[in-house]
């Protein structure tokens, strides 16, 4: 097989990736919100992978978002350079080309991208500790929108995610507010990507983001309308375009949530090849929550006779593994 015909994928009608308006979790009426419940279950039992719609994220801070992500990705390398991710002690600022490899035994990913988190000062008691990923931001000195953009952005999705959170718990048949305790303080990470055209002479394997799930518990991705995001779909045994839909999120659960449930609800294998011979952007929120929490398998996810697949295991610990994992 050919290196590019590896990495084809097929057309899909969008229904195939489910649409779930989540605007009934804002409800006062709980039957509104179970409805979503109910929704987001079908998602979940599915490939794990829906079109988040009636999210309430303003489209003009969407749009901003986008402009000052191609703004910073459009200056000189040596501006970039400025505030390299190896500059900060828990990883935030820029990532170069290459700076990742996802897919084990597959050349590094190829995109660069930019770490922002939750912003914390240096004299704050977590950072005076060295905890995981907490810590200040950098942030370019010459691009005056970027930084009241990403941290109105980051707060919205946020919101969003501790609202999905809430959604999921009822997809369950939880308490609406089970996962409130790890919503908390959380280790959030918002992420803005770049992705050049897919070379003609690319080493095999070679993609813009490399197979892999996601480290975390729910993701939130924003993209343009380029394209290049592609789900496996275990039942047919192939890969799916999610092309974008526009006045949507595309949402996928992580590895958390499927230590949580016990593989019920599961977290999909999906890749990027950007295809277009055009620039493509991205900007994935990672909504990770309270570093201390302890994930373990939710007891009414297990059938009679089913044990655990995972330890127990925080956050914290679970996020290291993955970096370890993912970074040379």
């Amino acid at each position: 097989m050919s290196a590019t015909a590896s990495l084809a994928a097929r057309q899909i009608d969008t229904a195939a990736l489910p649409v779930v308006d989540v605007s009934g979790l804002s409800s006062s009426d709980a039957d509104s919100r179970r409805a979503v419940g109910d929704a987001l279950r079908r998602a979940c039992l599915d490939k794990g992978f829906f079109y988040c719609a009636g999210h309430g994220v303003p489209q003009g801070l969407i749009e901003a978002a986008f402009a000052e992500t191609k703004a910073f990705f459009n200056q000189p390398v040596e501006r970039k350079m400025a505030i390299e991710k190896s500059l900060s002690r828990c990883n935030r600022g820029y990532e170069v080309l290459g700076g990742q490899t996802l897919e084990a035994g597959a050349p590094p990913d190829r995109k660069e991208g930019f770490y922002i988190g939750v912003e914390l000062p240096e004299d704050d008691p977590r950072v005076r500790a060295g905890r995981f990923n907490r810590g200040p931001n950098q942030w370019p000195d010459d691009l005056p929108g970027f930084r009241p953009t990403m941290v109105a952005y980051f707060a919205a999705l946020q919101e969003l995610g501790s609202r999905l959170m809430r959604g999921l718990a009822l997809s369950l048949d939880l308490q609406e507010e089970h996962f409130a305790p790890y919503c908390r303080d959380p280790l959030a990470t918002l992420r803005l990507l770049h992705y050049p055209p897919q070379r003609g002479d690319a080493e095999t394997g070679e993609k813009g983001a490399g197979a892999h799930t996601d480290f975390g518990g729910l993701t939130i991705l924003l993209q343009d309308a380029v394209g290049g995001l592609q789900v496996y779909d275990n039942d047919e045994g192939l890969w799916i375009h999610a092309d974008p839909i526009p006045g949507t999120f595309v949402c996928n659960l992580g590895d958390l949530i499927q230590r949580w449930t016990n593989r019920r609800y599961r977290s999909n294998l999906h890749r990027v090849v950007n295809a277009s011979g055009r620039e493509r952007y991205s900007i994935p929120f990672f909504h990770v929550g309270n570093p201390d929490y302890e994930v373990r398998c939710i007891p009414t996810c297990l059938n009679e006779g089913d044990v655990p697949l995972y330890p127990p295991i925080t956050v914290e610990e679970h996020l290291q593994a993955m970096y370890r994992k993912t970074y040379r």
